[in-house]
């Protein structure tokens, strides 16, 4: 357990730590199983999702300024990808393939500023920062999975509570949007995949994380520390400890 933290989120299991984004303390940090944590790297305009290249070099999304930022074997943090031409709002959760390619997803209306919500969009940047909208019409794209296989990419409408579900195209298309499960009552936020293939998914205003069958069965619920559970993941040493990033509220203030 690491307490103290402002927001946690976006968190990966990778080379044994759990790897999340204290979003409002704006950085990314690595926890060891120990609960001993180390900042990696500041990201001013708020970290969010967290990926790997295959060279092993850290991609973290830049919500505010709706950037993909890359972090150097010397430790430099440099632009990925600039998608603010792309993206309606700021920029939050991530997956990234076993190739580079990472999906990003956005709010896709400003949340803070009290914006009316609308559908949006989820964007392919390729491990050369070239990037295009691959999926629309999402309401609010949040958690995001590769199946093991790479055929598949599962995505979190928190606005639709729903996982939907897409096949991935050797080009990084997404075709087939169909829904992998509607859980009705449900905002659904950072998730991962069992070994089982259920997903466990957080609800941030309710403090539970469900773990979901496809076609919306809930298998089993945990609860969290805080009022709200934001995200979760997979980790330990034989992937079954389920890792929730708790915090009381979302709003930054």
């Amino acid at each position: 357990m690491l307490d103290g933290l402002l927001f946690p989120e976006g968190p990966r299991w990778h080379d044994g730590r759990l790897w999340f984004s204290d979003q409002h303390d704006k950085r990314v940090v690595a926890m060891s199983v120990d609960g001993a944590a180390e900042t990696i790297v500041e990201v001013p305009q708020q970290p969010s999702g967290l990926g790997w290249l295959p060279d092993g070099r850290l991609l973290v999304v830049s919500m505010i300024d709706r950037k993909l930022m890359r972090l150097e074997a010397d430790g430099a943090l440099v632009l990925h990808a600039d998608l603010a031409d792309l993206a309606p709002g700021a920029c939050n959760d991530m997956v990234v393939d076993a190739t580079g390619r990472a999906y990003v997803g956005n709010f896709g209306f400003d949340m803070y500023a009290g914006d009316k919500p609308h559908r949006t969009c989820i964007i392919a940047v390729e491990p050369d920062g070239a990037a295009r909208i691959v999926a629309d019409g999402l309401g609010f794209p949040n958690g995001s999975i590769i199946t093991d296989d790479g055929s598949t990419l599962l995505v979190g409408e928190s606005m639709a509570s729903r996982i939907s579900a897409f096949d991935i195209a050797a080009d990084g298309r997404l075709t087939n949007q169909r829904v992998w499960a509607q859980i009705e009552g449900a905002t659904v936020d950072g998730m991962c995949l069992d070994a089982e293939g259920a997903v466990w998914a957080a609800c941030p205003f309710s403090g539970r994380v469900l773990r979901i069958r496809e076609g919306g069965e809930v298998l089993d619920e945990v609860k969290g520390t805080h009022p709200g559970a934001f995200a979760c993941m997979l980790g330990g040493a034989d992937r079954t400890t389920l890792y929730v990033c708790t915090a009381p509220t979302h709003v930054p203030d």
